[in-house]
């Protein structure tokens, strides 16, 4: 089985639709963290969305279109990284993230995106990863500047969450221009 050690007692590893009852509960664990930022903190509420969600992800993936990965700590999910895009035609990806906040501090997402970041681009050739986020989420925008990302645009008003209009930040990593 793939995984990729990220630190001490920390690794990498495919999110999978029979990880669901795990899933589920670690998103009830860091609901409202993610609920300003992340789309399925909203989505995933029991054992069925979640196996939903990560069905979804699995289909991405046999058709390479995305793909989800998990960060384990101590034998426990404490968050993960995903390509929500994945266009191997055109060479655009987008990574994303989440870490609850008992897992934060020790530079495992900033492991886990370079390495994803190394294997889009190395392996499958990938030209652009972007990187996506809330101007007001300073925990994304630091990671994304400490990994190496240009901010190159903000999308005023692009997407919604809760009722209310939010703006997006694009951060961008070229392989070589």
């Amino acid at each position: 089985m793939f995984a990729h050690v990220l630190g001490e007692n920390a690794e990498l590893r495919p999110l999978e639709p029979w990880h669901s009852e795990e899933f589920a509960g670690h998103v009830e664990l860091v609901r409202d963290d993610l609920l300003p930022w992340i789309p399925f903190a909203r989505m995933v509420v029991d054992v069925e969305s979640a196996r939903a969600f990560l069905q979804s992800y699995a289909d991405r993936q046999a058709a390479d279109g995305g793909r989800i990965y998990g960060i384990w700590v101590d034998g426990v999910l404490a968050g993960g990284v995903l390509f929500r895009v994945f266009d191997a035609a055109i060479g655009v990806c987008e990574v994303g993230v989440w870490l609850g906040t008992g897992a934060r501090g020790r530079g495992l997402v900033t492991k886990a995106v370079r390495h994803m970041v190394d294997w889009a681009m190395n392996v499958r050739g990938m030209a652009r990863v972007e990187w996506r986020c809330d101007p007001e989420n300073a925990n994304s925008r630091a990671a994304a500047k400490r990994i190496g990302f240009t901010h190159e645009a903000t999308l005023r008003g692009s997407w919604v969450i809760e009722g209310e209009r939010r703006d997006e930040e694009i951060w961008v990593l070229l392989k070589d221009l």
